[in-house]
């Protein structure tokens, strides 16, 4: 059965094309270079982007990514030096690359349930190397990147949807019906972007949210604004900025199931004290979340604070992956955190100066994780002026604007 038309895969790859366009900061010029990585089922998506960035003069790689039984065979087999090993010459290729788009649809969620988890973060350690090497670059303007998902059998069960179903949410979400999808996404930006400069004319102490076990305060630190929409996911519909990691204090809860590294976790309640998680509880992947935790000094510490507005997102249901979860529109939204990296272009002050050590005196996280942990349920969001004031910025799902 065919989920997509020619016509959708179509709106798809310029749908995908706007993203990484508007998420780099300096433009596109002919000849730049593309990577497309692509797991196996997103093919034909895959063929359509190459076509058209051909005939815009772009230069695109693609580059196919292992699947599930790769990936298993390494993390089973492959010793220390493997999991480390890092072919000469890559990090030039990979800081030569002036985009990135990612194509993800992945045949398995939880094939590596019976690895060993302490070799998955030996290798997602020694691979933040390039994550770095794009970080700068797109601080710099000279990069930029986005993703999406194709449905697969594997997904589709995992979310308890029919495979069409899951098509169906996802052409929904991305506005693939639409005859003009990239116009829907231009009007959804300019909306958010109205959203982002009211809640960055306030001068903010700290962040409050409470609901049903949830109790957070979270302090942005200085020179810090909300970013998001930016092109960066297709789809994306979260407001987002990476607070002071040194700060976080109180509970957090996820109640969004997980899927991380072929492992699955659910129920997550996570208590932080001077910004560090001082205790968590997991109903399910409790091993696996502690090994994640432990994977390097900033792993405990949050690196990103998110709300969704349903207003802007028609996703309004589980649907097993990331990159529509922390997007949930539904009844209340939704939060999230991630605990692990923090995104630099949050940070608004002098750009010359934000080396590593600068990083962590402003109070920027780095790590090897980035996990964002979803909460779907009603809550109330207040921003604590540092005059002392309170303002409700997002109720019910929505920011009052």
């Amino acid at each position: 059965m065919e989920l997509f038309s020619k016509t959708e895969y179509e709106r798809y790859a310029n749908v995908l094309i706007w993203g990484l366009k508007k998420a780099r900061k300096n433009p596109f010029k002919a000849g730049d270079s593309i990577l497309i990585k692509f797991e196996l089922p997103a093919l034909k998506l895959a063929e359509r982007l190459y076509e058209i960035l051909i005939r815009q003069q772009f230069n695109p790689i693609l580059e196919l990514t292992p699947t599930p039984n790769m990936e298993l065979s390494f993390y089973q087999y492959a010793s220390d030096n493997q999991l480390n090993f890092i072919l000469e010459g890559e990090t030039v290729r990979a800081a030569s690359f002036n985009g990135l788009i990612s194509l993800r649809a992945p045949e398995s969620l939880t094939h590596l349930k019976s690895v060993d988890s302490s070799k998955i973060s030996t290798a997602t350690k020694a691979r933040k190397v390039y994550r770095d090497i794009w970080d700068k670059n797109e601080d710099e303007g000279n990069f930029g990147w986005t993703l999406c998902m194709l449905p697969t059998e594997a997904l589709a069960k995992e979310a308890n949807l029919s495979l069409e179903e899951y098509a169906n949410q996802i052409k929904k979400s991305c506005f693939l019906t639409d005859d003009n999808g990239v116009k829907k996404w231009e009007e959804i930006f300019e909306a958010a972007t109205n959203i982002k400069q009211w809640l960055n004319g306030m001068d903010v102490n700290y962040y409050h949210m409470s609901g049903d076990n949830m109790d957070l305060k979270i302090y942005p630190g200085e020179d810090r604004q909300w970013i998001g929409i930016s092109g960066h996911n297709i789809p994306s519909f979260e407001l987002f900025l990476s607070p002071d990691y040194r700060l976080t204090t109180g509970r957090y809860y996820a109640n969004q199931l997980t899927f991380r590294n072929g492992n699955l976790v659910k129920d997550i309640t996570l208590d932080f004290k001077e910004g560090a998680v001082s205790e968590f509880k997991v109903a399910e992947g409790e091993a696996f979340f502690k090994s994640q935790l432990e994977m390097d000094e900033g792993a405990k510490y949050i690196g990103e604070f998110s709300l969704t507005d349903k207003n802007f997102s028609n996703i309004d249901c589980f649907m097993a992956n990331t990159l529509f979860d922390e997007n949930y529109g539904g009844e209340f939204g939704n939060s999230h955190i991630a605990l692990g990296a923090s995104y630099a272009n949050t940070y608004c002050g002098p750009k010359n100066v934000l080396d590593a050590n600068t990083k962590k005196e402003v109070g920027l996280n780095s790590s090897a994780l980035h996990w964002d942990l979803v909460n779907t349920l009603d809550k109330s969001v207040y921003a604590v002026l540092k005059e002392g004031k309170r303002i409700l910025i997002y109720d019910k799902g929505r920011f009052l604007l």
